[in-house]
């Protein structure tokens, strides 16, 4: 398997959490497909059922939620590497309360819900790896609750720094403002 490849990456990614060999990841990668979208396609629509989970190979793609005052919230920024679709909706199989889209073009491996729960069921290993990847989210998106709630602007976004260096870099003054809930002139403070 070449080591460059992003079907290599996502071995590397499987096996830190589940020990698997590269036969096991030629059967697994049968229930994956790979996806390619434009700048500003949807991986999920709000009000639209949720029926897959993406790990994002290469670009970047962003959660979120506008409110009844059609202020945006970002729940999460999905580079190289990451998980993204709406949990709720994907989980129960219901309709998605958040729009995901993609900020660049985009390639990613996919999964459906269905074919997830057969993985699972054909290969062992994978729900044990499915099961700590929703641990490891479930722990990321506490801390992320727990800095918005305990710490100023200014920290959230020294610590945005400190977890995604790069990422500043490939999104807008918007949507970074909305990720750290501030406003685009406090933002611009924190900049500086």
């Amino acid at each position: 398997m070449n080591e460059t490849s992003e079907f290599y990456l996502f071995y590397k990614h499987i096996a830190k959490f589940s020990s698997i060999t590269e036969g096991e990841f030629d059967d697994i990668m049968s229930y994956f497909s790979k996806i390619t979208f434009k700048k500003g396609d949807n991986l999920a629509k709000l009000g639209e059922k949720v029926n897959h989970t993406y790990w994002i190979s290469k670009g970047l793609a962003v959660s979120n939620y506008i409110d009844n005052l059609g202020k945006e919230h970002i729940m999460q920024f999905a580079n190289e590497g990451c998980w993204i679709t709406d949990q709720q909706a994907f989980y129960n199989q219901t309709i998605a309360i958040f729009d995901i889209v993609c900020l660049e073009q985009t390639e990613a491996i996919s999964i459906s819900f269905e074919n997830r729960e057969k993985l699972c069921a054909a290969i062992p290993k994978m729900e044990n790896f499915f099961r700590r990847k929703a641990n490891d989210s479930f722990v990321k998106q506490q801390k992320r609750l727990l800095t918005y709630m305990a710490n100023d602007a200014t920290e959230r976004f020294n610590l945005l720094l400190k977890e995604y260096p790069d990422l500043i870099q490939r999104i807008s003054k918007r949507k970074l403002a909305a990720y750290l809930g501030v406003s685009r002139e406090t933002l611009s403070r924190l900049k500086r």
